[in-house]
């Protein structure tokens, strides 16, 4: 293959994904996002009352209303070993994990992996995941795009930390519950 031919192939497969832009954009309604600035300060949560689910806490870090329902984040604090959420999958959100402190296990798909402070991995909509720590405590920052109903489940979970991680409460929120975590202790 001729060099002038590569560079035309680079060039058109680089123009694709912005040719497209104006066509996703038009096909996704924006929703209203929250013109002011939130300063959330460490440990802090976005509207100043921490969440917990029992075994960790947590702190809302950007609300799903400052970003039109793109974005959601949480802190994960004190996550104790042997403890995390069910094997699930999330029908509609992307979920990233960037281990902040502490060792963590993650199974995603079929693959299992042990992550330590500075580590991140994604877990795809549509692929089921879970994980928990190793040895000690973790703290986690977690991130599901687009945010959908996660927001809303982790208040009510908060609520009902005991239904968490049944599978009536979860397929509430467009979530998947897929049995209890290979990591949770008998």
């Amino acid at each position: 293959m001729s060099i002038e031919r590569r560079s035309f192939i680079k060039s058109a497969a680089a123009l694709a994904p912005a040719a497209a832009l104006p066509y996703l954009l038009a096909q996704t309604p924006a929703a209203p996002v929250s013109p002011a600035l939130h300063p959330v300060a460490a440990g802090g949560d976005r509207f100043g009352h921490p969440h917990s689910l029992g075994f960790s806490s947590l702190a809302f870090k950007v609300a799903s209303s400052d970003t039109g329902d793109n974005l959601f984040i949480i802190e994960h604090r004190n996550l104790m070993p042997g403890a995390g959420p069910a094997l699930h999958l999330h029908y509609s959100q992307d979920e990233w994990f960037y281990v902040m402190d502490g060792e963590v296990a993650f199974q995603v798909g079929g693959e299992r992996i042990s992550l330590r402070s500075g580590e991140s991995v994604l877990g795809p909509r549509g692929v089921p995941h879970t994980f928990s720590p190793l040895g000690s405590p973790a703290h986690l920052l977690i991130a599901l795009a687009p945010a959908g109903k996660m927001e809303q489940y982790f208040v009510d979970a908060s609520a009902h930390p005991e239904l968490a991680a049944t599978e009536t409460f979860m397929n509430r929120y467009e979530v998947k519950w897929l049995g209890p975590s290979p990591f949770w202790k008998a």
